[in-house]
């Protein structure tokens, strides 16, 4: 009698907080993946036609060159891949970047800074909209669709621009970067350098499903209300 009220009057086990984690960060690593594998093949549908009317704006004005741009670029625990973007600058624009920096100091420091410059007179007039509306970054679904971008997730750096900044590559290279994160969706290029650092490194210690969901939602506003896109 007494052996059956010490099972029935058994203490629960403590809930193993770990494993719990451990289940909850699966979970949610898979619905993300799944995610990106549906948007992915989503965005690369949209590609051919868009590249298509791409081509054709750039030939009535003259241009006759590549409309895609590739680019190396650091990815998860550092590791290299090449991501594309539709061209938004003029042919020869790293050549025409670097003589602009030699000649131009005030140019220079503003390029140190922020990786970018407000007038960039690289940019063409088509590439001003496509930045405006973001289509220019669609053909980097591609990247996610092989596993080297996520749909959220920190911006995807050139090599060495994290040290030029004294980032942190134990953070910023713990996920895989993505098309939108939370810098993307909180001031995007209106922002200095080291706050854009600061974003990103908030959104990998702190990513969930809800966070993504939030900046997807955010990144949308911003896009269509143009919001610091440059």
């Amino acid at each position: 009698m007494n052996e059956e009220l010490n099972i029935l009057n058994l203490e629960a086990r403590p809930l193993n907080l770990t494993k719990l984690n451990k289940l909850k960060h699966l979970s949610y690593l898979i619905i993300k993946r799944t995610f990106d594998i549906i948007c992915s093949l989503f965005g690369l549908l949209i590609l051919i036609p868009l590249a298509l009317v791409i081509k054709i704006i750039y030939i009535l004005n003259k241009d006759f060159n590549k409309i895609f741009y590739s680019q190396t670029r650091i990815g998860k625990n550092g590791k290299e891949f090449k991501m594309y973007k539709f061209r938004t600058m003029i042919p020869n624009a790293d050549k025409v970047l670097e003589e602009l920096l030699e000649k131009d100091e005030k140019a220079k420091e503003e390029w140190n800074k922020n990786q970018k410059l407000d007038n960039d007179p690289r940019i063409t007039k088509i590439g001003k909209l496509l930045r405006k509306t973001s289509l220019d970054e669609v053909p980097q679904f591609l990247s996610i669709f092989k596993n080297e971008m996520s749909l959220v997730g920190p911006r995807p750096l050139i090599p060495n621009e994290l040290d030029n900044h004294n980032g942190n590559h134990k953070i910023y290279e713990a996920v895989k970067p993505g098309i939108t994160g939370w810098w993307a969706c909180n001031g995007r290029s209106a922002l200095d350098y080291k706050d854009r650092l600061e974003l990103e490194y908030y959104y990998v210690q702190n990513r969930n499903l809800k966070l993504d969901i939030k900046c997807i939602y955010l990144t949308i506003a911003a896009v269509l209300n143009k919001k610091g896109a440059k």
